[in-house]
């Protein structure tokens, strides 16, 4: 799982981010597959980008979940070059036989509606173009809900964890499954 702090699970203890409840789900479904949680705080698309051979390095990498973009959209930084690296990470990815999930990030609305719908595009333009799946929203379901974060109002707490985890994976267990099979 390639990400930045939400991945990492700022302000959580290991165990209670989404990455470790993820290892849980597949544990409790019997997958022999190990989770390598890849988050590094305050990492925009670019130091993940420069991150991305290490990250593929970490075992027998099958599914990558690709979920960079927010530090990105947090600073202004220009949306052709989030799409830039992100298509990178998805064609090192794809280079060494890994399948990508791309889990899309919401830009905040201090730099105008139409940032907010480039930004938000480029992960659907990404999805299209490399035919990866797409998860539209990490945050679907606890992004601005006050009891689902921590006092930042940008980080799942506990409870906004276990929704993100359940997010994933109603889209990550597909990708499992068919990794498995085949």
């Amino acid at each position: 799982m390639l990400g930045d702090s939400l991945t990492a699970g700022l302000g959580l203890l290991e165990i209670q981010a989404y990455p470790a409840l993820l290892q849980e789900k597949l544990n409790v479904d019997g997958y022999g597959w190990e989770v390598v949680n890849a988050g590094e705080s305050g990492d925009t698309s670019a130091a993940g980008l420069q991150r991305l051979d290490w990250a593929l390095d970490q075992g027998n990498v099958r599914i990558l979940v690709l979920a960079l973009g927010a530090n990105d959209g947090l600073r202004g930084l220009p949306v052709s070059e989030m799409k830039k690296n992100l298509a990178a990470i998805i064609e090192g990815a794809h280079d060494r036989g890994i399948a990508v999930l791309l889990a899309g990030m919401e830009a905040p609305p201090n730099f105008g509606p139409e940032y907010i719908v480039s930004f938000r595009q480029v992960y659907r333009d990404l999805a299209k173009q490399y035919k990866v799946t797409l998860l539209p929203f990490l945050l679907d379901q606890v992004a601005g809900v006050s009891t689902l974060n921590q006092a930042d109002g940008i980080h799942p707490n506990v409870e906004g964890a276990r929704i993100v985890a359940d997010t994933v994976w109603t889209v990550l267990k597909p990708m499992v499954d068919a990794a498995a099979a085949s």
